[in-house]
This record gives C-alpha cells, structure tokens and sequence, in this order.
C-alpha cells in the first residue's frame, strides 16, 4: 500500500569526489600489480624458453641474446607504469592539477585586481576632473547671478511721455496706489530732481538718490550716491530694489533692469519735456496685463503691463 521510502544520499559532491579518487587509486594500484606479476612470470617464461628449450638461443643482437632485450624493454615498461602510478600521480595528479589550476585562478586575480585599482585610479580622476568643472561652472554662475532683481517701475504715455517741469502731466489715483503697493519696503533708486519734486521722502521706502554734487544735504535715512553702480550697490540687501526715474536714470538702468512695471497711459502728450526710452520687443516680454477705461477718477484710459527681460 505503501512504498518504500527512497533513501536520500547524506554524502556531498566533495566526499563523493573523494571516494571517486580513491576507487580510482585502488584499480590503478590493482593494475600494478597484475602487471608486475606478469612482467615476473612473462620473464621466467622467457628464460626458460630461451635456455631450456632453446627457443632463439642462436639469435643475437650485436653479441647479445635477444632474450635480454626482450626483458630490458618489458622492464622499462613496468618501470614505466610503476612511476606513473606512483611519482607521476603524486606530483602530477588531481592534487597537482587543482593546485596549478589555483595558481593560474590567483594570478588572473591578481591582474584583475590590478586593473581594478587602475580604474578606480582613472575612475576617481575623472569625477574629481567632473566635480572640479562643475563646481567651477557653479562658482560662476554664482558669481554672476543676480542677488536681487532690479525693477522700474514708470508711468509713460503712448509717446512714452513721462513729465513736464520735474512733474506728472496726468493724475491718475489708481496708478499711485499700484506705486505705493509695489514699492513699499522697499529701496527706491531715483534721480535728484525727482527726489526734489516730493515734498518729503515717502514712508516707508528707503531713498537713494544719484547727484553728481558734492555734499549734497538730504534728510536723514536717505541714501546720497554719485552713480548708478553704487546705488545698485547700495540696495544690495533689497530683493527687489525700484528704479523711479527721471528719465535720464531710466535711460541708465534699461540694459540693467530685470522688470518693467509699466503704467501705460492711452494717450499722447505733445507738452511734455521728459520721455522713457523705448522698449526693445526682442529683450523685454510682456507677462501680464491689466486695463482700466476712463471714469469719474480717471482722466485718460490706461493699462498696468508687466515685462520681463527675455
């Protein structure tokens, strides 16, 4: 009903290796000495072939009895087998054979590790060279790129009129309270004439004004520079610093700027004295634009536009 169990072998393929080897030995060892035993009687017989019953006795070989030739060369072959089976196998056998066969392994394992440490070598120079250019390439783009990002700000007609006599030609309350959201807390950057044309510094703003004269006297807290450059320079700290006007001072920082904020007025203005420059399409984008029409507040129609430097 039931079958017998199969038995599962206990012994691994070392051992069975092993056992191989040593079946191997014996028959070898077996082979000997049947050859051995032959080679003595195979020699008896030959001798009293030869003496006793006179087999061959008159054949010689350069003076020599054939008979001991015959026996000289079935001596060398069991000489022969005996130093197979004992020397040979020794020093030439399965030992001998794993033990060169290491010997070999360990060598080509040693040329792979040397070519390992090569390329490890060559691999680490490459990434120092790679880390090396990047972080030269980062330094640069750090050294170059911008810690703030200078905006004008401006109202300008369709002619790109923007004064007359240092003052607005248009009064638009909606406009002002767009300068007053944008700009507040922040550094303003701006000419002396149009400095001069506010009856005191804005609140909350930190004024820098650009005049070329010398102890120029201004109100405590407000910035005095001689030059475009060192007003950038002194709203460093600000991320957003404003460039206000006048016109000339737009004219400087244009190349410089990174935004325009633009109150567009829809109309030209013939009287006026002071003009923005005019905006290059292909360096500026426009990104947002809001309209707003005439009404009781507001005298002409005008748009608030926002470029950025392409």
């Amino acid at each position: 009903m039931f079958g017998k169990k199969k038995q599962v072998s206990t012994i691994n393929k070392e051992q069975l290796e092993l056992i191989k080897n040593a079946q191997k030995r014996i028959r070898q060892k077996k082979r000997l000495y049947i050859h051995f035993v032959i080679f003595i009687i195979g020699a008896v017989f030959l001798t009293i072939a030869n003496s006793v019953l006179g087999i061959g006795e008159d054949f010689t070989i350069a003076g020599v009895n054939w008979i001991v030739y015959a026996i000289l060369a079935w001596l060398f072959l069991f000489t022969y087998h005996f130093i197979s089976v004992f020397i040979t196998h020794k020093f030439m056998g399965k030992a001998w054979e794993q033990q060169q066969l290491e010997k070999l392994v360990n060598q080509q394992q040693e040329r792979i590790e040397k070519l390992k440490e090569g390329f490890l070598k060559e691999e680490h120079k490459i990434v120092q060279s790679q880390a090396y250019k990047e972080v030269q390439v980062e330094a640069k783009a750090d050294k170059n790129k911008k810690l703030n990002e200078l905006t004008i700000i401006v109202a300008a007609g369709e002619d790109n009129a923007i004064g007359k006599d240092n003052d607005l030609i248009w009064h638009l309350s909606n406009d002002l309270k767009r300068f007053k959201q944008l700009t507040s807390g922040h550094h303003i950057i701006m000419g002396r004439k149009t400095f001069e044309s506010f009856p005191k510094p804005l609140p909350n703003r930190t004024h820098i004004v650009i005049t070329r004269q010398d102890n120029y006297k201004a109100p405590e807290g407000v910035i005095i520079v001689n030059n475009l450059e060192d007003a950038i320079d002194a709203a460093r700290s600000d991320k957003q610093p404003f460039i206000i006007g006048g016109g000339e001072i737009y004219k400087q920082s244009l190349d410089l700027a990174d935004r325009l904020e633009i109150t567009r007025v829809h109309a030209t203005f013939d009287d006026a004295d002071t003009f923005f420059p005019e905006i290059d399409q292909t360096q500026w984008k426009e990104v947002n634009r809001v309209t707003h029409d005439v009404d009781e507040k507001h005298a002409y129609p005008f748009s608030f536009m926002t470029y950025l430097r392409k």
